[in-house]
């Protein structure tokens, strides 16, 4: 098992990776993995290059949602977000908030991802889901984000960005990278014609094949 002090550096190495894959741009993204019965995030507005481990927020997960946390910086505003999910989602260890091109662009349009490419299965079902639009940091949007999520592992968040999950930030983060693979060629197809989407039998199929596929937990 990870001890804490490596986990602290699995955040920050996942963040720089973020940025340097196009994912993020700046501060504007967050990660956070579960340990044990608290949450590690990273901090609020604080350049990836210049985070140390010790700047890393732990907040208590096992009780009720408080604005508490240990560290000298306070935690990603987006921290409701992540701490529900961390609390209500087994299935899940990491989670990756970001503001990638493709699926932003989408976001704004307030669109879900639709069933265009077999890999949509890898989010749990016909398609991506898009939250609805409140102010960042809000219970409200956190609330409207883990509803998007229900039964999903990502979602687009109105006018905003995305957020996906998985067990361990390997797999939460291969999620995100696909999650905008799978935007952009949505968005391209939808430029050169009207997208042919698949049947839910087609996905099925694919569900049926997904066992062992992917970045899995080690």
């Amino acid at each position: 098992m990870a001890t804490e002090a490596n986990i602290r550096r699995d955040i920050i190495d996942a963040c720089l990776e973020m940025n340097a894959c196009g994912l993020n741009q700046g501060t504007s993204g967050n990660i956070s993995i579960r340990h044990e019965d608290r949450m590690l995030i990273s901090p609020s507005a604080t350049p990836y290059a210049k985070m140390k481990p010790e700047m890393i927020a732990s907040m208590d997960l096992s009780g009720e949602m408080k604005h508490e946390w240990d560290g000298p910086l306070k935690p990603s505003t987006e921290w409701r977000i992540h701490w529900q999910l961390l609390k209500d989602r087994p299935d899940m260890s990491a989670i990756v908030h970001a503001h990638p091109t493709y699926c932003t662009a989408l976001a704004i349009l307030r669109e879900p991802i639709p069933a265009c490419h077999y890999m949509i299965a890898a989010f749990g079902g016909m398609d991506v889901r898009c939250a609805g639009y409140h102010t960042f940091g809000s219970p409200e949007l956190a609330k409207m984000t883990v509803d998007a999520m229900d039964q999903r592992t990502a979602c687009l968040l109105a006018n905003h960005g995305m957020v996906a999950g998985g067990m361990g930030i390997e797999q939460a983060i291969w999620r995100a990278v696909e999650l905008e693979t799978i935007a952009r060629q949505y968005y391209l197809a939808r430029r050169m014609g009207e997208p042919v989407l698949l049947s839910k039998e087609e996905i099925d199929d694919t569900f049926r094949m997904f066992a062992g596929y992917g970045v899995q937990d080690s």
